[in-house]
């Protein structure tokens, strides 16, 4: 009983999120007019997973108690990249997600060697690369534009076996491929430590540098495979549309409404995943209720609040910092 109790408290903002979000996607359901059926849940999915992509790369900085304020860009930056180089055959397209991929680890490793080496603030580090991102893409793409290639595209925004939305597949296995096994590595543990209390875990031995280049590296990565499931979304590639800033913002409520904690040291990429969903399904609801977009910023600002709120009772209610660990 103690033990369940531990594990009720532990993943406390992680339950709540998942409640959360499957309460609202109740009531969505219910109130849309032709029900639950494949295509309403694909499309739902496809968007979802955009957000949640960039919540879990907005996550890794956050647990060593930082911050990525170029992941939009990023996202951005792998949008335009993939309408250049995810085009012609199959293996022609494979290579160029190995490309856009490799591009967004390569920014994100660059966020964490300025951070680690430069001794920068991770939130003026990521500012001012941000805007270095962006630039490449709007040389990239100047313009909405570009093509992706279909095949790959439709495989990966389609359905598997007509029923399931295989964005999700792509969602799951970016978990078990990237998330599951960083959790559970040295590094991954040394970046709870390092976001607990750094000083501490350096003393201790903990690898803190490496610990935070893996973090912004994987962040990169994370935000690079958001940026391709936009394109296989959209078929092209657009730089001058302002969402980079909105998945920024948004993946840092994400992340806060799936229990992570902005001071480091406490959460999981799975929290946030659940975190997106939420905010997300705002927007369905208000399509469903029939209420104007003009509200989204109100309820998503409750929402957050309220996960604010929760957070910080937790933490207040925390005696030792030692004890998140217990």
């Amino acid at each position: 009983m103690n033990d369940l109790r531990h594990r009720i408290h532990h993943n406390g903002g992680l339950l709540a999120a998942i409640a959360l979000f499957i309460v609202m996607f109740i009531i969505y359901i219910s109130n849309h007019p032709v029900g639950l059926t494949a295509a309403v849940a694909t499309t739902a999915t496809n968007k979802a997973v955009l957000l949640a992509l960039v919540a879990m790369a907005q996550t890794l900085p956050v647990l060593t108690r930082g911050l990525d304020l170029s992941v939009g860009m990023v996202f951005i930056l792998a949008n335009c990249l993939a309408s250049v180089f995810v085009v012609g055959t199959i293996g022609e397209g494979l290579l160029g997600i190995v490309l856009v991929l490799g591009a967004g680890a390569l920014a994100g490793f660059i966020n964490g060697a300025i951070i680690v080496w430069g001794r920068l603030q991770p939130i003026i580090t990521t500012l001012a690369t941000g805007a270095v991102y962006y630039g490449i893409a709007l040389y990239v793409r100047p313009g909405p534009g570009g093509d992706v290639q279909s095949d790959i595209a439709d495989l990966a925004t389609g359905q598997l076996f007509g029923v399931v939305p295989a964005a999700l597949v792509v969602l799951l296995a970016t978990v078990l491929i990237v998330w599951l096994p960083y959790r559970h590595s040295v590094l991954g543990r040394a970046a709870y430590a390092v976001g607990s209390n750094e000083q501490a875990a350096y003393m201790s031995g903990v690898p803190v540098q490496r610990a935070k280049l893996l973090a912004y590296t994987l962040a990169g990565l994370l935000a690079a495979i958001g940026g391709l499931m936009l394109t296989f979304n959209t078929y092209s590639g657009e730089a001058s549309s302002p969402i980079a800033g909105t998945y920024t913002l948004n993946s840092i409520a994400a992340v806060v409404i799936g229990g992570t904690s902005l001071f480091g040291g406490w959460g999981s990429a799975i929290g946030s995943i659940f975190g997106a969903f939420v905010l997300r399904t705002i927007e369905d609801l208000l399509f469903v209720f029939d209420l104007d977009p003009l509200w989204q910023p109100l309820f998503q600002g409750v929402v957050l609040l309220a996960a604010v709120s929760l957070g910080a009772v937790r933490v207040l209610r925390i005696r030792n910092r030692l004890e998140l660990f217990a």
